[in-house]
């Protein structure tokens, strides 16, 4: 606790907000790309000790959240089969599908079991030969090493009755869809860092350049938060824009050549649809064709599923950063965590899910109200 506790230090967190309001003197508007650094804002109310010119957006960085609909209604229908025991993370179970979630398919008579690694689920497989276990792999490219070493895994100790449904997306075509969209007010970034610690920073460098916004690394701790933004704002206010790393303590330029030369053998980048937003070209992982065998989406021939988001969700503006949670007429009213109208409001790391979890609810709190730590 020592190591996270010297990131949280109030006395540290005072000094770089004094750096911050000093450096500052004209409005700028920064997107946190994560739903992990979203959380930590909202849960020490960093958003509200900044100045009053300088915002942060919530952009589309939780995994959950951006895994779209149809990709769900999939996830409900194999699940569903009687012959088929399907293992996910426990994130997963309560986003919304058209009709239902998989723990009311679980209700239900459904073989749905929460597992902590998708290395669990090939044990199970394993440990029934007989019935087909599918792992559900949802992800930015944090996630996405661990489970195309399963899949390699699976094709190495030929274990047939595995197979994948795989929805993992990647976060630069994310990054480049926000800066080309007409309604985009972001002027810099705050980069994940634990998408870096594994791809490393290589992909950065042409978007700030095209872009001309900074694309600062940042960790997840406040003091973390709060130094991104300090260096962001301080490339802003100089006119530059370039990539910075403030979390080398995990992340190297170069990122982890063992995870990506995983990634390059298990799976080839496609066209990916994120919910709430649309497809976006080259976004995406999906299974190789050396691995097809492995495919769910193949396996189980659940093409042609045709879905349509609630009207009175707004959460695809959230995920784009042009409302915040609260500004959607839903929130709080028809849309809580115990009944969801989009994946927003359930994920760990959903941008409505904290906003409800920590009170924001569109009442103006006073700056006695906001600490820099918890």
């Amino acid at each position: 606790m020592k190591y996270i506790d010297e990131f949280q230090d109030p006395e540290l967190a005072r000094r770089l907000l004094d750096d911050i309001r000093d450096t500052v003197t004209r409005p700028w508007a920064l997107m946190e790309v994560c739903g992990g650094q979203t959380h930590t804002i909202i849960r020490h109310g960093i958003d509200q000790l900044l100045p009053d010119n300088v915002e942060l957006i919530h952009g589309p960085g939780c995994p959950v959240c951006v895994t779209p609909l149809e990709v769900i209604d999939k996830a409900l229908e194999i699940a569903s089969r009687p012959d088929v025991i399907f293992c996910s993370f426990g994130d997963m179970l309560r986003v919304p599908g058209s009709d239902r979630d998989l723990f009311q398919v679980r209700s239900h008579g459904g073989d749905v079991r929460v597992v902590y690694s998708p290395l669990d689920a090939l044990k199970i497989a394993q440990q029934n030969p007989h019935r087909e276990v599918v792992f559900f792999g949802i992800g930015f490219e944090t996630t996405a090493p661990p489970n195309a070493m399963t899949v390699h895994q699976a094709r190495r100790l030929g274990i047939p009755n595995f197979s994948m449904l795989v929805s993992h997306v990647r976060v630069p075509p994310a990054i480049e869809a926000i800066m080309t969209s007409p309604s985009c007010r972001v002027q810099a970034f705050l980069a994940a860092g634990h998408v870096c610690s594994v791809m490393g920073v290589q992909e950065y460098p042409e978007l700030a350049e095209r872009f001309k916004v900074p694309i600062v690394v940042t960790g997840f701790e406040p003091l973390d938060i709060l130094e991104g933004i300090r260096r962001t704002v301080r490339q802003l206010e100089r006119g530059e824009h370039t990539v910075e790393n403030a979390y080398p303590r995990a992340v190297r330029p170069e990122g982890n050549p063992a995870a990506q030369a995983m990634l390059a053998d298990v799976f080839e980048v496609t066209d990916r649809a994120w919910r709430g937003i649309g497809t976006i070209p080259a976004s995406g992982w999906r299974l190789s064709e050396r691995y097809r065998d492995y495919d769910a989406e193949y396996r189980f021939s659940v093409d042609g599923i045709t879905t349509r988001e609630p009207a009175a969700c707004r959460s695809g503006e959230v995920l784009q950063g042009l409302i915040k949670p609260h500004e959607c007429e839903a929130f709080g009213a028809t849309c809580t965590p115990r009944s969801p109208l989009g994946a927003t409001m359930v994920s760990s790391e959903g941008a409505c899910a904290a906003y409800y979890l920590y009170r924001r609810l569109g009442i103006p709190s006073t700056p006695q109200e906001a600490s820099p730590v918890a």
